[in-house]
């Protein structure tokens, strides 16, 4: 009689074996995204389940799930990857429960916030309108946006981002991402000059990106630093997606050629310097490190839109393919996470600030965010 725990061990072995025979084979994408999205689903609720009322998912880290307050500038995330979810799978159930999701940042506006209030209710609110058209989602993206424009100095020409008094007026490229908002909810006329003023000062010519820049009162430039990256001259990899991704969003939102022109050489700087599976290391200058999910699925969203945006007929047929080559990746074991596994989280292997040793190697919710936004792209 066979021994009921091996009997168990050779089940999960042939599970295992099942699993990998199956990645190994080509899937049509529409397959991959239909049992991507389920798995989303199950971590979703998974991860839902482990969450107090005033509390956001920030990462998993040592078998423990790590949580942020609702004015943590990642809190939009999570309730934008359940409306993803509803809006591929049309699950009510998940709907009800972005609706939970997204309402805990209700006020978020009224209290003190800081330029990422563009990801925080885009990403939920912004969503919630979109899918639903609820009316009451706009007077709260229009108070954010609102807030937004406090930042904006007209003598710096920018936005602020950080309150940190160790520079005098900084701006890093994140920023670039919270322009949405303004150009959907709020004042376009500060979108456009942060951008333009960003495509000026914030790269180099190789189209490469700093992190921050820190601005005098005047708006001349007192310095460049790449504060998240290996050293101040180095390419960090979600720098160079927020940058891809901020000015093809900002080419959609406007018009504006020269933003489509920027989106586009970003673009030819990012695609060779990826590694064979599309994933980027945390640096493009730290080849054979720790690779960063996040990065990798920023510019996955971010090259499916342009695919479709860019004149260019190569460059469109390289963004598609690296963005489908990325999902690709992104759903195999190696980084697509077991069901009840990672925290409830669904991508494995982001790296959030490696020189501040935070959240190295972890799940984030933006790379899941970001992740089924492309696949959404890539389907429609």
């Amino acid at each position: 009689m066979i021994n009921f725990l091996l009997m168990k061990r050779i089940l999960s072995l042939a599970a295992v074996i099942a699993v990998a025979a199956a990645c190994s084979r080509t899937e049509s994408l529409p397959a991959l995204t239909d049992r991507v999205f389920e798995r989303a689903k199950v971590q979703a609720f998974d991860l839902a389940a482990r969450l107090g009322d005033t509390q956001t998912p920030r990462t998993f880290q040592a078998d423990t799930l790590v949580t942020a307050p609702i004015g943590w500038w990642c809190s939009g995330f999570f309730p934008g990857t359940l409306w993803y979810i509803y809006e591929y799978t049309g699950d009510d159930t998940v709907k009800d429960l972005a609706w939970h999701e997204t309402r805990k940042l209700e006020h978020l506006a009224e209290g003190k916030t800081d330029h990422d209030i563009g990801f925080q209710l885009m990403s939920s609110y912004g969503n919630a309108y979109r899918l639903t058209g609820d009316t009451a989602c706009v007077s709260i993206l229009k108070e954010g946006a609102a807030k937004l424009a406090t930042r904006f100095n007209p003598e710096v020409g920018v936005i602020r981002s950080w309150d940190n008094k160790k520079w005098n007026y900084p701006v890093i490229i994140d920023n670039m991402m919270n322009l949405e908002l303004l150009t959907q909810y709020g004042d376009r006329d500060i979108a456009l000059a942060h951008a333009r003023k960003t495509q000026r000062e914030h790269f180099r010519p190789d189209f490469t990106t700093y992190h921050l820049v820190n601005y005098a009162d005047d708006g001349s430039v007192l310095g460049r630093q790449t504060v998240q990256g290996a050293a101040d001259e180095s390419a960090w990899a979600r720098g160079q997606a927020w940058a891809l991704y901020g000015y093809t969003m900002m080419a959609r939102e406007t018009g504006d050629e020269a933003f489509q022109a920027q989106a586009e050489h970003i673009a030819r700087m990012i695609l060779p310097q990826l590694p064979e599976d599309g994933i980027p290391y945390w640096d493009f200058s730290k080849p054979g490190e720790e690779r960063d999910a996040s990065a990798g699925a920023v510019m996955a969203s971010a090259f499916a839109e342009l695919a479709t945006r860019t004149a260019d007929a190569d460059l469109a047929d390289a963004c598609r393919a690296m963005a489908e080559k990325q999902v690709r990746t992104f759903a195999t074991p190696e980084y697509l996470a077991g069901p009840g596994t990672n925290g409830g989280f669904l991508l494995k292997h982001s790296v959030g600030n490696k020189p501040g040793n935070s959240e190295v190697d972890v799940p984030l919710t933006y790379a899941d965010y970001y992740y089924l936004e492309a696949l959404l792209r890539l389907a429609r």
